[in-house]
């Protein structure tokens, strides 16, 4: 993996899922994960144009995409559907893409978008594609951490 000194300026996180695929953006010289958006999806597939836009507007110089595993490690039937996602945005993009266990990424980011709710914090009703993108956001930040990691 590079590391914050090879000029990683900035990367595109995603919660992959069949209806919604969460967005967020990582700033590795600066340290940052920040939600940004939730994309929708019919039976995987993404909305291309939508994320085709966001790609324009931000220009990462890398991807980073939440590879999901059951609890024990192994892999899922989603993490085929990811790693086929993985394969589309390769060809498309052809940018680098960094894949982060994202196990219990939405459980974090739902946990974390409740408590906020019960203090106040946030006033606006729960919905899903919040917890997408704070997922996508988690996933990274995960990232983010394991380029700190690298730079010892």
């Amino acid at each position: 993996m590079p590391s914050r000194s090879a000029g990683l300026q900035t990367a595109l996180a995603l919660d992959y899922g069949l209806r919604r695929i969460g967005v967020a953006t990582a700033a590795p010289v600066a340290g940052t994960a920040s939600a940004l958006t939730t994309l929708a999806a019919r039976a995987g597939e993404p909305d291309w144009a939508a994320l085709d836009t966001l790609v324009r507007e931000w220009e990462p110089q890398a991807l980073v995409l939440g590879l999901p595993r059951n609890s024990d490690g192994t892999e899922s039937a989603m993490t085929v559907r990811v790693r086929e996602f993985e394969q589309q945005l390769t060809e498309r993009y052809k940018l680098p893409i960094y894949l982060v266990d994202e196990r219990y990424t939405s459980a974090e980011a739902e946990s974390l978008l409740k408590a906020q709710r019960r203090s106040g914090q946030r006033t606006r009703k729960l919905q899903k594609r919040d917890v997408d993108s704070l997922a996508a956001a988690l996933i990274a930040a995960s990232w983010i951490r394991t380029l700190d990691r690298t730079d010892n």
